[in-house]
């Protein structure tokens, strides 16, 4: 039946006009709505308002020391918020729309709910490239908050299905529009008055950051919790990981990568831009096994590997 949810949970809906319509009155009226991005599926709501924000919190059992990112229609969008300098311009115009996201000085004047930013003087930004996500922007005329659809620190959506097994009725409407193509996070850049930090890798690399200003990142500032994905424990499943695991033990489900096979093979290839779009999935397929741990395979430590070894590492804490 069209919009069913077989688990009998939040309405699922395939993504298309009429979804984007739907979901888009849901923000004007203070609801939330799970929506796909590039990177992970998103839980949404009006940024401004402070009643759609606190849903967020309450529906993923979120700290509330950890803030938000908010997510734009375009640049002139984000500047009524933020203050951009000729950094985060640059960063902007090369990597907008995408999986970047810039934590930036926010306006006094920016309307913004208080939860959004956590009590901080910073908010994060970031222009999504998904066609639904920004259809939706334009279509409910908000800025919106957009944290992983997901419960606080477990596994990150990538599919529908995954937003409805870990928020269930906590979300009415899902937006379905496949796996995410990219499948991690959006990398997170603080913009600093002497220079750009990483805060949280992703697909974008320092690397490529490093080509568009032609300065390398700073050092671990040891500023705390200033944008998501920066707690130690984070995306894990409820079974203990392994790293670095070229074998498994019994009892384990394997993660493989390259060579190694594996129950399941992140990329036969060694294609960290599979690797990266499958790590979560194959996250949720692990957990939901009947094995009572889980092993993963090393992952090549440079480029897009530093963002998947980031998720990994996280998620073996305990």
């Amino acid at each position: 039946m069209l919009g069913s949810n077989p688990q009998g949970k939040g309405r699922i809906l395939p993504a298309d006009a009429l979804a984007v319509a739907e979901a888009a009155t849901h923000l004007r009226n203070g609801g939330i709505v799970a929506v796909p991005t590039e990177t992970v599926y998103g839980l949404a709501a009006d940024a401004s308002n402070a009643n759609a924000v606190a849903k967020i919190y309450a529906a993923k059992g979120r700290p509330d020391f950890n803030p938000l990112i908010v997510h734009v229609p375009d640049t002139e969008a984000a500047e009524a918020i933020a203050h951009f300098d000729d950094v985060a311009a640059a960063l902007a115009d090369r990597f907008w729309p995408g999986p970047l996201t810039l934590v930036l000085p926010v306006k006094d004047d920016a309307k913004i709910a208080p939860a959004v930013t956590a009590g901080l003087g910073t908010i994060a930004l970031r222009c999504p490239a998904h066609p639904i996500m920004h259809a939706l922007l334009l279509a409910s005329g908000l800025v919106v908050a957009a944290p992983s659809a997901n419960r606080s620190g477990g596994i990150s959506p990538t599919t529908a299905a995954h937003v409805a097994a870990s928020l269930g009725d906590a979300v009415p409407l899902i937006i379905d529009a496949g796996a995410c193509r990219s499948g991690l996070e959006s990398t997170i850049v603080a913009v600093r008055a002497d220079g750009w930090q990483i805060l949280r890798p992703g697909p974008i690399t320092a690397a490529q950051i490093q080509a568009v200003l032609g300065t390398p990142p700073l050092g671990q500032s040891g500023k705390g919790i200033e944008a998501p994905g920066q707690l130690a424990s984070h995306y894990a499943p409820a079974k203990p990981v392994r790293l670095n695991a070229a074998t498994a033990t019994s009892g384990e489900w394997h993660i493989g990568f390259a060579a190694i096979a594996g129950d399941e093979n992140l990329s036969a290839s060694g294609n960290l831009a599979e690797a990266a779009a499958n790590l979560f999935a194959a996250l949720h397929r692990a957990d939901a096994s009947d094995r009572l741990a889980i092993a993963v395979a090393p992952i090549t430590d440079q480029g897009l590997g530093v963002a998947i070894n980031d998720r990994l590492l996280r998620a073996a804490v305990r």
